[in-house]
């Protein structure tokens, strides 16, 4: 008998292909006990392990056979699968007890395909051309990252990738691969910001991108794309593949398919952007990448909530998300999970727009909308309560991801900017904007000259005066000794600003 390990390594596959091939049939299920004292150490620690028997290695060398002669895998399942009765009933109980959780029963022959089960090279890169998500193929096959890609974002860019990796470089193809990405990055990012975004290339690499951008025509159509490229290096034998592009609100998809091997299944799922998008966010792994965070909070929420009908807070509550929406997306804002009903709201690096500027002209134009809201909501209630939203802004380099259940996925920021941000929407008062000193400095002169922002102090005859281009301590602010102020405690001494005007 073999452990599942074994038979992998034997064999070559992943452990995606093993439960694949169970699940389809072409191999038996495992026997699960526990490890004999003869296996190895890991597999000492194991409690129970998955055992095949040895003719499984012998059916997973013929499978390899098979498909390097290029035949389809629906073809191998009609070759390979016993459709005795015996084994119907076997298979069904496999599918139902397949190790793998993400593994479940599907009817008719064979399996649908999802991303986690594409047994070729692919990966998902943002508006800014950096790799989102990728699988072991593309880190491997394409971009010779033999272990990973960098958890930092900004060295994910798909062009300097491309041009550093071993694989690309040798590849015949070599310049209609950088081509065909650069055709679909024109029409979404300037020559200028495409440079920026790749500062680690040398003198030569820079001026073959220039030459290569200015070269190609830029594609607008958002169909499919798809092209032939070799990646064996000149005069070897060819190892063609068909690179397909897909396109969705939340980047661009890439992948690459033997052309010998070409399956409709993989159009088909391609041209489902439900399934692609559930499967990337489920199995997308946390990267760091700068971002701004503002939080924002509806001013005496408790007050309002205790003096309406639950029916007319929740109304109000959803005219001021409806309202803030189009913003959000004006302004490029990923949605984030606030405990109460305020919100949270992520901004990232875009390609020709900044995007610590993107946040605080959305804070801004949120202030400007709820001042027609609060007029709407005084008129239909006779009252006198001044609905304000206040929000706190930060920015720093955190961990993005995201919490995941079988049914919902939920994204989130780990890290001191978002808390910040949400000390800072508990500190802001009368619908005012506060920012951190940072984030002003981390903004470019040109945004930083369209905002007046400053200090209200107190002058000497108690009138009170903006002091412009100011910060202070939080602490200089407030009377933190105020039981009502105990929680600002954590960033008294976090120099900080209000943002008062925006040019037109």
């Amino acid at each position: 008998m073999l452990s599942s390990k074994e038979l992998m390594e034997k064999a070559g596959v992943s452990r995606a292909t093993l439960n694949n091939y169970i699940g389809m049939g072409l191999i038996p299920k495992p026997i699960i006990k526990n490890p004999s004292s003869t296996d190895d150490k890991a597999n000492d620690r194991a409690r129970r392990l998955g055992y095949f028997p040895e003719e499984a290695l012998d059916r997973l060398r013929e499978i390899n056979e098979m498909k390097k002669s290029g035949m389809r895998m629906a073809t191998i399942i009609d070759a390979l699968a016993d459709d005795s009765p015996k084994a119907k009933a076997k298979k069904a109980t496999a599918s139902a007890s397949v190790p793998d959780p993400e593994f479940s029963p599907t009817q008719g022959r064979g399996l649908q395909l999802t991303i986690d089960k594409l047994e070729h090279p692919a990966y998902l890169v943002n508006n800014k051309f950096e790799i989102e998500w990728s699988n072991v193929d593309s880190e491997t096959e394409i971009f010779g990252q033999y272990s990973g890609l960098s958890s930092d974002i900004v060295d994910r860019n798909i062009f300097r990738l491309l041009f550093e990796g071993d694989q690309v470089t040798k590849a015949e193809s070599r310049e209609e691969i950088l081509q065909f990405h650069l055709s679909i990055a024109k029409n979404r990012m300037s020559k200028a910001a495409l440079l920026t975004a790749n500062p680690t290339l040398d003198s030569d690499q820079f001026g073959e991108l220039t030459s290569m951008y200015d070269g190609v025509t830029a594609i607008e159509s958002r169909a499919m794309q798809d092209t032939e490229v070799n990646f064996a290096p000149r005069n070897e034998e060819p190892r063609r593949f068909r690179l397909y592009a897909s396109f969705f609100r939340e980047g661009i998809f890439f992948t690459y398919v033997p052309v010998d091997s070409e399956d409709q299944s993989i159009l088909t799922l391609l041209s489902r952007r439900d399934l692609v998008i559930r499967d990337l966010l489920k199995s997308r792994k946390p990267y760091l990448t700068p971002m701004a965070v503002l939080v924002a909070d509806l001013q005496d929420s408790v007050k309002i909530c205790a003096e309406l009908p639950p029916d007319e807070y929740f109304e109000l509550i959803n005219q001021i998300w409806g309202t803030m929406e189009p913003i959000f997306r004006q302004f490029y804002a990923t949605h984030g999970k606030h405990v109460g009903d305020g919100m949270v709201y992520y901004f990232f690096p875009q390609p020709d727009c900044n995007y610590i500027f993107n946040a605080i002209q959305c804070a801004y134009e949120m202030k400007e909308a709820m001042k027609a809201i609060s007029q709407e909501w005084r008129m239909k209630k006779n009252w006198t309560n001044e609905l304000r939203l206040n929000t706190g802004l930060d920015e720093g380099q955190e961990w993005f991801g995201a919490y995941q259940t079988p049914t919902h996925l939920e994204f989130t920021v780990l890290g001191d900017t978002i808390n910040r941000a949400a000390r800072l929407s508990d500190f802001a008062r009368n619908s005012s904007i506060w920012v951190t000193k940072n984030l002003i400095a981390s903004m470019i002169g040109a945004d930083r000259e369209k905002i007046t922002y400053g200090i209200r102090r107190d002058s000497a005859d108690g009138e009170e005066i903006l002091v412009p281009s100011t910060f202070g301590r939080l602490s200089n602010l407030i009377d933190l000794n105020d039981p009502r102020n105990l929680k600002l405690n954590d960033i008294g001494v976090l120099p900080v600003t209000e943002i008062i005007d925006m040019a037109e």
